[in-house]
This record gives structure tokens, C-alpha cells and sequence, in this order.
């Protein structure tokens, strides 16, 4: 029996599912962009850890990070650059931490977290409300910086 992986989940042919960031890009699910090029996307993560917490992907629809060829990721790195300088002089923080976990959504990607202190971790999984004016104003802040 031939197999149907990657091919078929839940009966909806692979070509016909497109992750929640792959909706994102498409303007089909909308965002707090802070940038994009014809490669790479980033915006601001709805349950931000902190404000300004950012989320960097590459177009490219790949679910784990490290399947991402290597002019990819290294794209996606370089990509990040200006906007986790950005994001520490929109926030005033010591320093952008960058976290990698991509198990919810499976389409590669990175977080840009804000860091204000000595101690003061860049992990997921608690996360702060912010209005959609905080939103908004936060990500014209970072990308008056880029």
C-alpha cells in the first residue's frame, strides 16, 4: 500500500491546506506586520510574551526549522537582524532574545522576544493581553526603526 504521508491529512489534499502563517501572508488572515520581503515575513505574535514579541518565517511552507535549506535559514537569520535591533530601541530593552519551538503551527519560524532584565527569560508559553491600539502602535514603533 503506497503511503500517504504528507500527502493527505483529515482527506484534504496537501495542496488544499495552507498553515495559519501561509493565511497571514496571503492577506487572507490579517496582522500586525512589521516587515517583508519577497522571501520572509514577520509580525508581531498575538499572546506576546512581552509586547513587541515578533514571529520571523519564510514564505516557503516547511514545518520544522532545521528541513529549511541552508540559504533559507540563513536568510531567515539575517532577515531578523535589523528587526531584533528595531524591536530594542522600539522597547527600550537590554537585549532581543530569539527562541525556536515551532510546535504549534507547522511552518517554520522564530520568535523575537523583548528583554528587560538580568534573569528575565525569553520563554514561551505565558503571555501578556494587549489591546489591538497597543498593537498597532508597537508595530509602528519597531518599524520606525527598520
Amino acid at each position: 500500500m503506497p503511503s500517504s504521508a504528507g500527502n493527505n491529512v483529515s482527506g484534504i489534499p496537501k495542496a488544499d491546506r495552507m498553515t495559519i502563517f501561509s493565511r497571514i501572508i496571503k492577506g487572507e488572515i490579517p496582522c500586525y506586520k512589521i516587515a517583508e520581503n519577497d522571501r520572509y515575513f514577520a509580525f508581531l505574535d498575538i499572546r506576546p510574551v512581552r509586547p513587541g514579541h515578533t514571529l520571523v518565517i519564510p514564505k516557503v511552507e516547511v514545518d520544522y526549522l532545521f528541513d529549511l535549506e541552508a540559504s533559507t535559514f540563513s536568510g531567515l537569520l539575517a532577515f531578523a537582524q535589523p528587526i531584533a535591533k528595531a524591536i530594542d530601541q522600539a522597547t527600550g530593552c537590554m537585549r532581543t532574545g530569539l527562541v525556536v519551538e515551532g510546535l504549534e503551527v507547522p511552518h517554520a519560524h522564530i520568535h523575537l522576544i523583548p528583554i528587560h532584565a538580568p534573569g528575565q527569560h525569553a520563554a514561551l508559553g505565558t503571555h501578556t493581553e494587549q489591546s489591538p491600539e497597543q498593537m498597532s502602535t508597537m508595530a509602528a514603533q519597531i518599524r520606525s526603526y527598520l
